[in-house]
């Protein structure tokens, strides 16, 4: 209901007031009635009402709607505290004294829009001015008689008395009350007067115009007259200006002119004058009368004009006139003074073109008059385009007359008449042709000759006028000369006929000047000059191409500056105006002025070398100047601060000049003088003039405030502090800064205050103003500070001082969020709300806390001023925004903001409704889409509130999320700007519409990833589908595609929201990567950016496209050529800056690798192979030798950096040539080995490598890293492309041509240590992880591929390998006894692996290696020993993992959904759930180890075959030399035991067959639970391969078994005793074996070998099969049992 109120009341009495007619009505009977009953009222607003209106005089109605009115718009509590405020009888009475103060206030406004309309009705650059044209047409009619009853009533009015308007109508309250009839009475009449201005008087207006005014006294009889006092003098004295004012235009000078100079005034109205007892508000009407009768009837009333003309000079009408039109102020957006001196200017220009000068006074008076009319706009150039005969020109011309015997008056008239460009050059060049030297005689000099009369004067010899003067600095009079001669009571005074340059005089004066400085005559001579300074001052202000002309005078400044500020009494005027002067000078040319002021020792300055903060701070060895001589000496004890404000004005325009660091240091002493000496106490000086203090004030806020806006270039880098650095600290630490807060702490009512104590209706103007501004002064400069503050784990004292907590609200604060009740400037809450944004980021402190009992209150205020449609654009979004870093940083205060309320519902269960002060009631219709568009809602205040909807997102602020989301069309208005379609990125767009696209893609994102999907409400998911088939992911790819191709166009102009673009770019990666079910087209694009900020999206793009290649693997798969650009950006991006394209290129090779995995395409399925290939070698190669350079360098240095993983996908760029997992040159090798499998037959490689030194580049890299242990990334990826190359024979023969064994082999030393006891120090994570332990598995895998595809070419270097690393391969081998992790048994893996191959060339390992020979094949018959005794005890095996090896669980990935759920729900059974998890986890690694014992066994096993003779041979063959073979295993029968003392035997070799086939059947049974957990098997393959390995295993183990036995039965050192006994052991035992293997084939066995897991032995017996035969046809069991006969016989 109060906007109801507010809306009818704005509606109805502000046009009661426009249309003239009061808005005061006295209280009637009905009005009270229809009060009392009525029911939409409460009872208590009515009896508040009542009181208003005894207390106002007012209708009851009246007063009930002005009370609602003051409680809507300046109130400055909360609803529930206003009950109470109303029942309690002293907050009540304050209360009325408030409301009576608002009304008064805004009775004032009223008037004040009455007087807006009027100034800028005619006015055509308005943008309003043809509907203010249309209400001034609509209020011509009564407007004037209605105003001057208005007018007559307030000053005809009584005062109240307690008696009628209650007990709160104290002598206080009836002054308030007085103060206002005279405000009114003040702004009605300077309505009338303006609007007389526009419109004409008529006679009868004039004549009842001078009968009130007569009346009144021209404010000075008012009837409350004795309630006057001392401070509303200003306010009489306004009074009587306007009344004088319309009555003289009233009387029409103007036309009275015009009539006159057509010779026609009979044409002009006649009045007479009513006879006044005189004051001296009536002088300018006398005047005016007197200009009238003299121009209409000049001969019938002499004598009457004479003596009312000589009463208004008696009056003082000039003076008069002068002090009023300053009263005015200035007329720079102030029309009512413009107006005033339009209308003056008319007069005095028709005075003296009808009156003698000689009869109008002392000319002085006239000529200050005349300057204070030549202020108004364009009034200059009229002067200057009228005839010099004429009104003000008879003024310069008398002006002329008597220059430069008194050089002022001209000088004075000159800057006046100085307003733009034009008139400079017409002043100087009037001054430069000067034709008369006028010169005062008291006695006729020897060296003229005169007439008779002594009227003409005739020079006999020349003249130097200024005899002190030399060369240019003087004027020469020339002989015979002649001047005109006027005898008076000075002398002689001779108007001398000679043409000379005022310039050149005015040169001569100053040179003048600084030779008697030191004489008496100083004063005199400082009186000539100060006029020449403001001249000078403002032409080069005016005009800065005269300065050049100026150079003589200007140059001397300087010394004339130091020769005044020297002298014992310096005249402070004069030295001010030089200082003015080079503030001018200054702004165009610093260096210049700073270089030459530096030396007249004026300025403050360093006796030594400034070095420290502390030295700067401390102002050891400074020097305050001549200027701080005079601050102290003279100003301070006058109390007048001219050189002051000069002195803050130069400093300033210094600073803004951008000075080199030399300069800005210069400067730091004088800045300090500022800080130190200035801001702490310079409200404490002595002041004569009111409204100095706040202008010293408010400069030197400006000062600081230009200092901590310098760019970098500007500040010094060095030791010495900057002035920046300086000011900060000063500001932080010192006095300075609680100088600033105590103006900060100044407070709002102290400014309504003095804002409504300002007499001028003008708003630009006045001590109020200067005060607002001054305190937004000091809101930038903290907020400033605390942005470039340095941060510091320590707190300031100004930093206390904003955030120190006070009792009742008076902490500074809650001082700063109360500045929004202030209404006059909008800036300065804007700026007070920007401050505590600042502080809510940065300070550790609660605002909500500091506000104490405010809170609500200030929160209403702040909800009121954003939620109004007329309210100012900046001061809502800086609320929004100030909310947005609450929602972070102040939880307490954005919950009271967010008022959620909870809803009444089910137990346990919280729901939320908004509640009635909740912000977000303004938020959503911020982002209504039928408010797009209007006034009230632009694109910048949308986009704030989408930002703070954001905030909530980011934060979490889960209560106010779920209100929103169930918000009726919430998402369909949220996405709205999605469904746009923006300007092209060419053309101009707002920064602010793709910030708040981005805002919305950004909230989108956040709630599909923190929102299950099944959850997310139903009008989102509509929303998002709409989106879908809208084709808005297409529509957005191509827009942010071509926004990314613009950027990188424009990098070099500039773009001037790169931010915003940047933004957009980053939340539409964000949307598409968790939207990733629509598919729209990939941003590829091959500009090449150069600019830090384009590559900086370069590398954006670059990481969204990699994101969307993994997660969009199906459609990539099936993509058509996805490799074409991305190898043209490779090209282009080769080709940029290689230190700025690290991280792009990175991303760009890992897209390449992707996009190869995924579409698995051959050689001839890539066009750009060969391309491609030489631009990664290339890379390669580049990036190898720069790391190998960086690390030796580190390796001298000692700078070792340790290997870190980066999470992050735009990290800023790291330093170049470190070795990084996500690094170009790991990158580059892997995209080179993924291109190298893809070219299988090496047709394009191969060319690359003759080409480029890749290789040779590699491998020294990689012997260099492995020598010094560095570069793990590097050196695995290395090994991972030699292994691919190795793997054929033309890629074996380039990498072991290339040197391989000699980069590998010894460096690879340093990569290990080889213990005494055997440890290896496997380390515990993951096998797949790059380690030092991989890298060698990995050479040991490059080894074996090589030997293998070589074969005899390789195998010297083969045996050197294994010859260097023998200790830590037979540690290896026997490792597996102690340590079963995976890691170790990896390696063993890859060493028997190794040795497999190796075991081909025995006669070539035993001739070169034959002790390490025969210690390998001892240990590989110990590790299969070992492997079949921990394959055939599974429980053994489990208990080794969980005690020995110091894990429950091998290190080893384990699968997804293995994984405890990240989850704080309570399970019922939690305890068994766990455990059983637990045992399933145990058995799937206990899986993987006995996978690799059985790899490893049947490797060993294979390998052992080599080593044994070839059955074959040995059945067969009667000649075989035995010796050749060593017995590999010792008889005995007996089961395998744990122990390394128990020698492998043929017991190891069957219980070896035992469990293989133990194994097969429980694989074939599927028991459970069984050795291998046939379950836990990924596939059938799986199964079949594991099957496949197991007879791999008990092929090589029969065969090896048989040849050891045949070996021993030949042998013919062996005992025949031992020989029955072996004969019967293996036939028997054989036997059982083959029994149990024929009911195994029996059901189907699989084939062997298991190729797929095992390379196949190269002497591989022919006697195992390939496919499955029919039981008793199987070859390996046929073997046997043709050996069991052997055996039998």
């Amino acid at each position: 209901c109060w906007v109801f109120f507010l809306l009818f009341r704005s509606s109805r009495e502000l046009w009661t007031i426009l249309l003239g007619r009061s808005a005061l009505r006295e209280p009637v009977c009905i009005s009270f009635t229809k009060l009392k009953s009525d029911k939409d009222i409460a009872q208590p607003l009515k009896d508040f009402g009542f009181r208003i209106s005894k207390l106002l005089g007012l209708d009851e109605q009246q007063s009930v709607q002005i009370l609602q009115c003051y409680l809507q718009e300046d109130y400055r509590g909360t609803r529930n505290a206003l009950k109470n405020v109303l029942q309690e009888e002293r907050q009540s009475q304050a209360l009325l004294l408030k409301i009576a103060d608002y009304y008064y206030e805004e009775r004032v406004c009223l008037l004040r829009c009455v007087l807006l309309l009027l100034t800028y009705f005619q006015d055509e650059r308005h943008p309003y001015r043809a509907e203010y044209a249309n209400c001034v047409s609509k209020l011509e009619k009564d407007l004037v008689s209605n105003y001057q009853q208005q007018f007559e009533k307030l000053f005809k009015a009584e005062a109240p008395t307690w008696e009628t308007h209650g007990n709160l109508m104290t002598e206080r309250q009836v002054s308030r009350w007085f103060l206002q009839c005279l405000r009114e009475q003040s702004l009605l009449l300077e309505i009338l007067f303006l609007y007389y201005a526009y419109f004409e008087m008529p006679p009868a207006d004039l004549l009842t115009f001078t009968k009130i005014f007569k009346e009144q006294g021209f404010g000075q009889r008012q009837t409350n007259r004795h309630l006057v006092d001392k401070s509303m003098d200003a306010l009489v004295d306004r009074i009587g200006y306007f009344s004088s004012l319309i009555l003289v235009e009233g009387m029409d000078i103007d036309f009275l002119h015009k009539c006159a100079l057509e010779d026609r005034p009979e044409q002009h109205q006649s009045f007479i004058l009513l006879w006044f007892i005189y004051l001296p508000h009536h002088a300018p009407v006398l005047l005016a009368w007197v200009l009238l009768r003299h121009t209409l009837n000049p001969d019938e009333a002499s004598l009457v004009i004479r003596r009312i003309g000589n009463t208004s000079l008696q009056l003082g009408v000039f003076q008069y006139l002068t002090n009023m039109l300053q009263a005015m102020g200035s007329s720079g957006n102030n029309c009512t003074a413009s107006t005033a001196r339009m209308c003056i200017y008319g007069l005095i220009s028709f005075v003296i073109t009808s009156f003698e000068e000689e009869t109008l006074g002392i000319q002085q008076h006239m000529i200050n008059v005349a300057c204070e009319v030549l202020a108004a706009p364009s009034l200059a150039e009229l002067f200057w385009e009228t005839k010099p005969e004429m009104g003000l020109g008879m003024i310069l011309d008398s002006a002329v007359g008597i220059f430069p015997q008194k050089i002022g008056p001209l000088l004075q008239l000159l800057t006046a008449l100085l307003s733009d460009k034009s008139t400079a050059k017409k002043v100087y060049s009037f001054l430069d042709k000067m034709s008369f030297y006028t010169e005062v005689y008291k006695h006729k000099p020897n060296d003229i000759v005169s007439r008779e009369d002594e009227t003409l004067w005739r020079r006999q010899l020349p003249k130097l006028l200024y005899p002190l003067g030399l060369g240019q600095t003087n004027l020469r009079m020339p002989q015979g000369c002649l001047g005109q001669v006027i005898l008076s009571d000075q002398g002689y005074i001779v108007r001398w006929d000679y043409s000379y340059s005022s310039w050149t005089l005015f040169t001569c004066e100053i040179e003048m000047l600084l030779h008697v400085v030191s004489t008496a005559d100083v004063i005199l001579h400082c009186e000539r000059v100060k006029p020449i300074l403001d001249l000078v001052h403002k032409v080069i202000s005016t005009d800065w191409t005269v300065s050049d002309c100026l150079l003589p005078i200007t140059s001397r400044i300087y010394m004339l500056l130091q020769r005044l500020t020297s002298v014992i009494n310096p005249p402070t005027e004069v030295i001010a105006s030089c200082v003015n002067c080079l503030t001018v000078l200054a702004a165009r040319m610093p260096g210049k002025v700073w270089s030459s002021l530096h030396h007249t020792g004026f300025l403050p300055f360093a006796s030594t070398p400034l070095t420290n903060m502390a030295q700067s701070i401390s102002a050891e060895g400074m020097k305050a100047g001549n200027y701080g001589n005079i601050l102290v000496l003279i100003e301070q004890p006058r109390g007048e601060y001219a050189v002051t404000v000069a002195f803050l004005h130069l400093v300033t325009t210094l600073v803004k000049g951008q000075l080199g660091s030399t300069q800005n240091k210069g400067l730091i002493p004088c800045v300090l003088l500022v800080l130190k000496e200035m801001l702490p106490t310079y409200h404490k000086w002595r002041y004569n003039t009111c409204g100095v203090r706040e202008r010293i004030g408010c400069l030197i806020l400006e000062l600081i405030h230009a200092i901590l806006n310098l760019t970098p270039e500007g500040e010094s880098q060095g030791s010495t502090p900057s002035l920046q650095s300086l000011c900060i600290y000063s500001l932080t630490n010192t006095d300075a800064g609680q100088a600033v807060v105590n103006i900060m702490g100044i407070g709002v009512d102290t400014i309504d205050v003095v804002l409504a104590a300002q007499p001028s209706s003008g708003v630009s103007e006045g001590p109020g103003q200067v005060l607002i501004q001054t305190v937004k002064l000091a809101f930038s400069v903290t907020n400033n500070v605390i942005r470039l503050k340095p941060a510091s784990d320590v707190v300031s004292p100004l930093e206390q001082a904003l955030t120190q907590h006070g009792g009742h609200g008076k902490n500074l604060i809650a001082v700063l969020a109360k500045y929004i009740y202030h209404k006059h400037d909008p800036a300065l809450p804007r700026l007070a709300i920007q401050l505590l944004k600042r502080l809510a980021t940065v300070a550790p402190m609660s605002v909500y806390a500091c506000l104490g009992n405010d809170a609500a209150a200030i929160r209403d205020a702040f909800l009121t001023r954003l939620q109004s449609k007329t309210e100012d654009m900046r001061i809502k979004v800086m609320i929004l925004e100030f909310l947005t870093v609450a929602v972070e940083t102040q939880p307490g205060l954005i919950e009271l903001f967010l008022n959620l309320e909870v809803k009444d519902g089910a137990e346990g269960s919280k729901e939320f409704l908004l509640g009635e002060w909740s912000c977000l009631h303004v938020v959503l219709d911020l982002i209504d889409s039928r408010q797009q568009g209007k006034y009230w809602c632009p694109p910048l205040l949308h986009r704030a509130a989408l930002a703070f909807l954001h905030a909530l997102w980011q934060d979490r602020r889960d209560s106010a999320i779920s209100v929103l989301r169930t918000k009726d069309k919430f998402w369909e208005n949220l996405t709205t700007p999605l469904f746009g379609t923006l300007p092209s990125p060419s053309d101009t767009t707002e920064p602010c519409v793709l910030e708040t696209c981005a805002f919305v893609m950004k909230i989108i994102g956040l709630e599909i990833y923190y929102v299950v999907s099944t959850s997310l409400e139903q009008s989102l998911k509509e929303t998002m589908k709409k989106f879908s088939s809208g084709k808005r992911y297409e529509y957005w790819s191509n827009y942010v595609k071509s926004l990314v191709c613009h950027m990188a166009k424009t990098e070099e102009e500039g773009m001037r929201c790169f931010p915003e673009c940047q933004m957009l770019i980053s939340a539409w990666r964000m949307l598409l990567i968790l939207s990733t079910s629509h598919v729209c087209c990939l941003l590829m694009h091959s500009s090449v950016p150069t600019s830090m900020p384009c590559l900086r999206i370069g590398s954006m793009m670059a990481t969204l496209l990699l994101i969307l290649l993994k997660q969009w693997r199906s459609v990539v798969a099936s993509a058509p050529d996805v490799l074409a650009p991305l190898s043209q950006i490779l090209e282009n991006i080769l080709q940029a800056d290689q230190q700025l394209m690290g991280r792009t290129k990175a991303k760009l090779f890992s897209a390449l690798i992707s996009v190869l995995q995924i579409q698995g395409l051959n050689s001839g399925g890539i066009s750009q192979l060969p391309q491609l290939l030489l631009c990664v070698c290339d890379t390669a190669q580049d990036e190898a030798l720069a790391l190998m350079d960086s690390t030796r360098h580190v390796a001298v240095t000692g700078d070792i950096h340790e290997d870190k993983d980066s999470m992050e996908t735009d990290a800023a760029p790291r330093t170049l040539h470190q070795d990084q997992r996500d690094g170009v040159c790991v990158l580059a090798l892997h995209l080179a080995k993924e291109l190298c499998r893809v070219d299988e037959n090496g047709e394009h490689w191969l060319l690359v490598m003759r080409r480029l030194p890749v290789l040779p580049s590699i491998l020294s890299c990689l012997e260099l890293s492995l020598r010094l242990r560095q570069n793990l990334y590097f050196t695995e990826a290395a090994l991972h492309l030699l292994l691919t190359l190795a793997r054929t024979s033309q890629g074996a023969t380039v990498v072991a041509g290339a040197g391989v064994i000699q980069s590998i082999c010894l460096p690879l030393l340093s990569v290990y240590e080889v213990t005494t006891n055997g440890n290896l120090g496997f380390s515990r994570k993951s096998q797949d992880s790059p380690s030092w332990p991989g890298v060698y598995r990995l050479c040991l895998s490059l080894m074996e591929s090589l030997l293998k595809t070589l074969r005899y070419n390789f195998i010297n270097e083969a045996l050197d390998f294994v010859g260097v690393h023998q200790e830590r391969i037979l540690q290896c081998l026997n490792a597996v006894r102690t340590v079963q992790s995976l890691a170790c048994l990896d390696e063993a893996d890859h060493t028997v692996g190794f040795l497999l191959q190796l075991s081909s060339f025995c006669k070539e390992w035993q001739f070169h290696l034959p002790q390490l020979l025969r210690d390998v094949q001892v240990n590989l018959c110990y590790l299969c020993q070992t492997c079949t005794y921990l394959l055939h005890s599974k429980k053994m095996l489990h208990h080794y993992l969980q005690t020995k090896n110091g894990d429950a669980l091998p290190q080893g990935p384990l699968p997804r959904a293995q994984r405890a759920p990240q989850t704080p729900s309570k399970q019922p059974a939690g305890g068994v759930v766990g455990v059983g998890e637990r045992d399933e986890a145990e058995q799937k690694a206990l899986l993987a180890v006995q996978c690799s014992l059985l790899k490893i066994l049947s490797k060993t096993l294979a390998t052992l075959q080599h080593f044994t003779p070839d059955c074959c041979q040995i059945l067969l063959d009667q000649s075989l030399d035995l010796a050749e073979y060593r017995t590999l295993f010792v008889l005995s029968f007996t089961t395998p035991a744990f122990d390394s003392d128990v020698a492998p035997s043929f017991g190891t070799l069957l219980a070896t067959i035992n469990v293989a086939l133990s194994m097969l059947g429980e694989v074939e049974k599927k028991k459970e639970p069984a050795s291998l957990n046939v379950g836990t098997l990924a596939s059938s393959e799986d199964i079949q391969a594991v099957k496949s390995l197991l007879m791999f295993t008990m092929e090589n183990c029969f065969y090896v078994l048989i040849s050891q036995a045949v070996r021993y039965l030949k042998d013919p050192m062996v005992h025949l005793r031992d020989k029955q006994r072996l004969k019967q052991e293996l036939s028997s035992e054989l036997s059982t074996l083959l029994s149990s293997l024929s009911r195994y084939f029996r059901r189907g066995s699989p084939s062997s070998p298991a190729s797929s897991l095992l390379p196949s032995p190269q002497s591989k017996p022919s006697t195992p099969g390939t496919k499955v035969v029919q039981e008793g046809q199987e070859p390996f069991i046929q073997l046997v049992q043709a050996f069991v006969r052997h055996v039998q016989r």
